[in-house]
């Protein structure tokens, strides 16, 4: 693994915030907090847990465990009065930035590394393909509840139904992505 491959992870990061932050941009505040039933998260919350979590993890990568003894993972998923829409997607991007921030300077030799997730080791590549991993799954989540809640509304963030051929070889990204 190299700086190399390390791009080809961060190309999948920013893809992954792309999708979510496409998905949200169609939803109104109302349907931005609005959970699909009693037992499920808001968007609200998911971004407020994904937030929290990359804050944690993505400080001090090299330096200090990735659950901080600040952090207060049961809240993420609670909203509060100050959690307007605007506060949680300031932490979306503050959270994101340090994931990027925090992979940015590592040479080869730091994917090595290793380093601890709730005291458990981890090298620096596997704390990355499984937080890739568990934001996937979060954006995964974002996009059906986006999808759901904008109902025939919804702009679709990849090929359109139906229009496959249309976009078999051709170079270019799916609709509304950027390289």
């Amino acid at each position: 693994m190299d700086r190399t491959h390390l791009s080809v992870l961060e190309r999948e990061i920013a893809h992954l915030k792309s999708l979510a932050d496409r998905a949200m941009a169609q939803l109104d505040d109302r349907e931005f907090f609005t959970p699909l039933d009693s037992q499920s998260n808001s968007v609200a919350n998911l971004v407020k847990h994904v937030a929290g979590n990359a804050r944690s993890r993505w400080t001090e990568l090299l330096t200090s465990d990735g659950e901080k003894p600040d952090r207060h993972r049961d809240r993420e998923f609670e909203i509060g009065e100050d959690d307007t829409r605007e506060a949680l997607l300031e932490a979306w991007e503050d959270g994101w930035r340090r994931f990027r921030d925090a992979l940015a300077p590592l040479s080869d030799a730091d994917l090595a590394r290793t380093v601890t997730i709730r005291t458990e080791p981890h090298t620096v590549l596997h704390a990355i393909v499984r937080q890739i991993g568990h934001y996937g799954q979060h954006v995964g989540q974002i996009l059906m509840m986006a999808k759901h809640l904008r109902g025939t509304t919804w702009q679709t963030l990849s090929i359109p139904k139906g229009e496959s051929q249309a976009w078999i070889g051709r170079a270019r990204p799916h609709p509304g992505e950027t390289v």
